[in-house]
């Protein structure tokens, strides 16, 4: 399989999740349960009233063994409308990314990779003030990842070892690929 269908696989599936979902904007006061003190937990509800960043084809990805993987990214309600302001993730700021291992077929259009069955989700949970302290939390961010299997329990032991060298290329924007999210973009 070329980049090229890679690439119109991931466009087909982007516009469809951006018809599929209403972008609100409120306050971020009123950001879901992603955080309970230091528990870093993935929120039940970040498919309907959380804000689809973008999406990810990951080709060879780990998390799927080495299939073709979707990531879907998405943040707290109320995330992007600050980032647009300041060019920051504001201060509790969550950002979900749910891996799903992808099925490649032959359509009219060529071949395409959409996703199919969940492999994990990624939580990050900004701690821009540092008060929280752990094995999961640092470098401005709380992180946890939690396998499709169990929702309630991060299998993540220490992010330095198991997050951090993933995210280590982007350290100047925040740890964060945010160059991927055009919806940031003011």
């Amino acid at each position: 399989m070329n980049f090229t269908k890679v690439q119109a696989g991931v466009g087909i599936l982007g516009l469809a999740m951006v018809a599929g979902l209403v972008m609100g904007d409120l306050p971020a006061t009123k950001q879901a349960n992603a955080q309970s003190g230091q528990t870093i937990q993935l929120p039940a509800n970040f498919r309907t009233d959380y804000e689809f960043l973008g999406a990810w084809a990951v080709s060879g990805d780990a998390d799927t063994g080495g299939n073709i993987g979707q990531h879907i990214v998405y943040a707290s309600p109320g995330t992007v409308k600050a980032y647009r302001k300041t060019g920051k993730f504001p201060d509790g700021a969550v950002l979900v990314k749910e891996l799903f291992k992808g099925k490649t077929e032959d359509l009219t259009t060529g071949s395409a990779t959409s996703a199919a069955e969940v492999a994990g989700y990624f939580v990050m949970v900004k701690d821009a003030e540092g008060k929280n302290t752990g094995p999961l939390w640092g470098d401005g961010w709380g992180w946890a990842f939690f396998g499709a299997d169990d929702k309630k329990q991060t299998t993540t032991k220490d992010y330095k070892a198991e997050c951090l060298a993933c995210h280590e290329p982007v350290r100047d924007s925040d740890l964060i690929y945010s160059y991927a999210y055009p919806v940031l973009k003011p």
